[in-house]
């Protein structure tokens, strides 16, 4: 039996949801992981604030493909709903627009043809087209291809019929325009890039499996919030025999002949390992943690021209008093589409309207606020900071046009009852999550940045390092994050490997 000296190690930079799975993963095959994040609590993009009794989700509220995290547990031997409790929301959201008419997404798909139907009864037969090829994109892109590493020219080169099949070429809002003609229709089937940090309009079409993910598998939340999930990954990792240290920052991933060998903590400790898993933004890694300017395919000049998505505007509050006629999930469209996305990705400019994500989880959860309170989160997509946008000065006067268009819209007379609250920027996600450009999501999912194209999920730069999360394949969300870690699995060397040439 080997022992603790002559198991293989694994330290994983991150403590994000893509850190935290490939520490799992890592762990169920027999290494000894360290993860450490330069955070005070580990989940990342999906860490939590506790504030005055509320407790608010930093990131990601949703989850719609919980199958991802129950055989993310299978793998480890245990039982997903042992440790965390999630609860199927029904509706999933709804979208209002400008004018005040609502689109509402459920799972059933005959209340979904009579609300198409409402409006636009020509369309039902387009957007029933669509989503049988929602399915099929689904079906090839995510069950076939999400967890396959593409590693090399072949590996792409062999997928390139399937693509074509799908039309991938085209964008999402070009692959729902082929089928429906109403404004509102394109809108209400379009905007699911944006989830992943896409912008509909250049987003592959292979985006377009959302909207089949979310009728299929249904949109959940996570009792506690969604870093419930984070803290019972952490506990399974533990349980393990892993370790995540927090208020740990990695400042270089130590390498010895184009290996990686370990990493050296900011504090100035030397960490070995045979594995480094790298779950910190990629540029992150490319350009500040790997020393000596190895690197030949992501240099900094290639990683500064590439596309990188949009940046997040996030204002959490709680109230006192309920708000009971706010849904769940609401998504308020502003007056413009095309436009104001335009002004976000290309023309990078805070536009004077916008479009809004409200949270409300006190509405399925009432235990993340004190008794007779709310908490709210209201996201905003804003761009990244390639804009120049000086947000020491912008984030109060922008906090009130989003405080006077809810006013407007949702939530009449709310900042009198409001009794915490606190804002995230796209100057939190540069500077505490080390997000190249502050972009939120990492390098946006157009098709030349996908797949193959996009950084190796098995690094080229340097052997024995790996990276996990968003800016590596499959891409973002928490689906797409969760995957990244699965295909380590065909890619990392077993512990075996490591061990027997420590014995």
């Amino acid at each position: 039996m080997l022992t603790v000296n002559t198991m293989a190690r694994a330290v994983i930079v991150g403590a994000g949801l893509g850190g935290l799975a490939a520490a799992i993963r890592l762990g169920a095959r027999g290494y000894k992981v360290t993860v450490y994040d330069r955070l005070p609590v580990p989940g990342g993009r999906a860490t939590v604030f506790k504030q005055d009794g509320f407790t608010f989700d930093a990131g990601p509220t949703i989850i719609t493909a919980p199958f991802v995290l129950e055989e993310l547990w299978n793998f480890a031997g245990r039982n997903f709903y042992d440790d965390v409790k999630l609860k199927a929301l029904e509706p999933f959201y709804t979208i209002r627009f400008d004018d005040g008419d609502t689109f509402t997404n459920r799972s059933d798909f005959a209340a979904m043809r009579e609300e198409v139907a409402r409006i636009a009864p020509d369309d039902v037969a387009g957007y029933e087209n669509f989503m049988r090829e929602s399915e099929a994109i689904y079906k090839v892109g995510f069950e076939q291809l999400g967890h396959v590493p593409f590693g090399s020219v072949a590996s792409m080169a062999a997928i390139v019929p399937k693509l074509l099949q799908l039309k991938a070429w085209q964008s999402v809002y070009a692959h729902v325009a082929s089928h429906v003609r109403h404004r509102k229709l394109r809108m209400a089937l379009s905007f699911h890039p944006l989830f992943v940090g896409g912008n509909p309009f250049r987003a592959t079409s292979v985006y377009s499996m959302i909207a089949y993910l979310e009728r299929q598998f249904g949109v959940h939340c996570a009792m506690g919030g969604t870093g419930a999930i984070v803290d019972a990954m952490v506990r399974l990792i533990e349980s393990q025999g892993g370790d995540v240290f927090c208020n740990s920052d990695v400042g270089e991933i130590t390498t010895t002949q184009g290996r990686a060998t370990g990493v050296r903590l900011v504090s100035g400790e030397r960490v070995a390992a045979d594995i480094v898993v790298s779950n910190a933004c990629t540029a992150h890694t490319y350009n500040t943690l790997i020393a000596g300017g190895a690197q030949k395919r992501w240099t900094k000049r290639k990683l500064a021209k590439a596309q990188h998505s949009m940046s997040l505007f996030v204002w959490y509050f709680g109230t006192k008093g309920k708000f009971e006629s706010v849904p769940h999930h609401t998504i308020i469209m502003g007056p413009r589409y095309k436009g104001l996305i335009a002004d976000i990705f290309e023309k990078k400019i805070l536009a004077d309207d916008m479009s809004l994500y409200l949270h409300r989880p006190t509405a399925t959860d009432p235990s993340l606020a004190p008794t007779g309170c709310e908490c709210f989160y209201i996201l905003s997509p804003v761009p990244n900071q390639d804009s120049g946008i000086d947000w020491n000065l912008m984030a109060e006067p922008y906090r009130q046009r989003i405080a006077k268009r809810l006013n407007e819209t949702m939530l009449p007379g709310f900042e009198k009852q409001i009794v915490t609250q606190r804002m995230m920027t796209p100057l939190n996600f540069e500077h505490d999550l080390l997000s190249y450009k502050g972009a939120a999501f990492g390098l946006e999912p157009v098709l030349t940045q996908s797949a193959w194209f996009r950084p190796h999920n098995k690094s080229e730069e340097i052997e024995n390092l790996f990276l996990v999360g968003a800016g590596t394949h499959p891409g973002a969300g928490v689906p797409g994050v969760i995957s990244t870690a699965r295909v380590l699995d065909s890619i990392v060397p077993s512990a075996e490997v490591f061990a027997h040439a420590r014995a």
